[in-house]
C-alpha cells in the first residue's frame, strides 16, 4: 500500500544556511494492506520525521514515496485531497489537535464540510455515532463536550473516529498513547488492532520497545535517521543481531536488574559520530572499515536485514 524508496530529509542550518543536518538518510520501506509496521528509535531518530513526509507535511528532499503506486511527491489539488480521504495522522498531543474554544465535535463537522457536503444530517449523524462506537466511545457522553472536558483518551479516541469517518485506509501513529495513563494505553492499542483486522495499514512511530512488539507486524529500527535493522517483529525482537539493536533490547527495565546501572552503561558509550557507520561512535565492535564505509542493509535470515558489517562477518 505505502512504499517509500531511498527517501532522505535535509535541513540547511548554521550561519546563512552554510550546513546540512540529515534527517532521513536513503530510507526504503513498505507497509502491506491490514498491516503494522513500527518505527522504533529513540529521538532524533528521524521517526517523526518519516511520518511528516509520509503526510506530506514536510517535503522530501530525494527519493519517491508511492501510495497505491501513485507517486505522492507531486499530487497536489484534488489529488491530494483525495489522499488525505485515504491516509490520515494521529500524534502524541491529542489537546494540541484540538481548538480549546471549539466542542471536541467540530472535528466531525469540518470533515462532513470539506469531503461530504451533501450529506443529509440525519444520515451524518448515525454515521457520527457509528463511528464513535467504534472506537469505544458511548456518543451522548462525548458529543458537545469541550476538549478540556474530555480525557486525553477520550481525544485520541476523536481522532481516530475522524479517520474511520473518512474511511481512512492507512493511519500514521505517531506516539500516540505515550501521554495516556497506563490504564488507557491497552484500550488504545486494542483498538490499533481490531481496525487492523478490519484492513487498516498503520504506520507506528515509538520509542517503546514494549508498544511495538505488541501490535506490530514488522519492526524498523531507525538511528541517526537510517535504518540499521528491520524484519518482522518477531525475528528483530528474538534475534537481534546490530550492536544499537541489542542495546535497545537491554535497556528494557527488568525486574533482576536496576534501570540506573542501563542509564551510566549507554551515557559511557556516547562518543562522536564517525565519518562511515551512522552508529560507529558508540558500536564496541567498530573497525576502520566502519569508519570509512557506510554498511547496506543485507538480509541474514527471511524477513531479517542488518546494516553491519560485524554481523555479516558472523561475530
Amino acid at each position: 500500500m505505502l512504499k517509500l524508496q531511498g527517501i532522505s530529509k535535509t535541513y540547511k542550518v548554521g550561519t546563512f544556511g552554510g550546513k546540512e543536518l540529515h534527517a532521513v538518510c536513503d530510507v526504503d520501506l513498505e507497509v502491506g494492506t491490514g498491516e503494522v509496521v513500527s518505527l522504533i528509535g529513540e529521538s532524533g531518530s528521524g521517526k517523526t520525521t518519516i511520518g511528516k513526509m509520509v503526510l506530506k507535511l514536510i517535503s522530501i528532499t530525494s527519493g519517491s514515496a508511492f501510495f497505491k503506486d501513485i507517486d505522492i511527491t507531486t499530487i497536489e489539488g484534488r489529488e491530494l485531497k483525495e489522499y488525505y480521504r485515504n491516509v490520515q495522522g494521529v500524534f502524541q498531543d491529542p489537546f494540541s489537535s484540538y481548538n480549546p474554544i471549539f466542542k471536541a465535535d467540530r472535528v466531525f463537522a469540518m470533515v462532513k464540510e470539506e469531503f461530504y457536503p451533501d450529506m443529509k444530517p440525519e444520515a451524518w449523524a448515525e454515521k457520527v455515532d457509528q463511528c464513535l462506537k467504534d472506537v469505544g466511545l458511548n456518543p451522548p457522553d462525548v458529543l458537545g463536550k469541550f476538549p478540556h472536558q474530555l480525557s486525553g483518551g477520550q481525544l485520541q479516541r476523536f481522532l481516530i473516529a475522524r479517520a474511520l469517518l473518512l474511511e481512512t485506509e492507512f493511519l500514521v501513529a505517531d506516539e500516540i498513547i505515550s501521554m495516556l495513563d497506563a490504564s488507557r494505553r491497552i484500550d488504545v492499542l486494542n483498538l490499533l488492532a481490531d481496525l487492523k483486522k478490519k484492513g487498516l495499514s498503520i504506520l507506528f512511530i515509538t520509542h517503546d520497545l514494549s508498544l511495538a512488539y505488541y501490535i506490530s507486524d514488522q519492526a524498523v529500527i531507525l538511528y541517526r535517521g537510517s535504518i540499521v535493522e528491520m524484519g518482522s517483529t518477531e525475528r528483530v525482537y528474538f534475534n537481534p543481531q546490530h550492536p544499537y539493536t541489542k542495546m535497545l533490547m537491554a535497556t528494557v527495565p527488568r525486574l533482576d536488574q536496576e534501570w540506573e546501572d542501563i542509564e551510566i552503561a549507554i551515557r559511557e558509550k556516547q562518543l562522536p559520530i564517525g565519518q562511515g557507520c551512522v552508529y560507529f561512535g558508540r558500536c564496541p565492535f567498530a573497525t576502520d572499515q566502519c569508519s570509512l564505509e557506510r554498511p547496506q542493509l543485507e538480509q541474514i535470515e527471511s524477513n531479517h536485514q542488518v546494516a553491519c558489517f560485524s554481523c555479516k562477518r558472523g561475530s
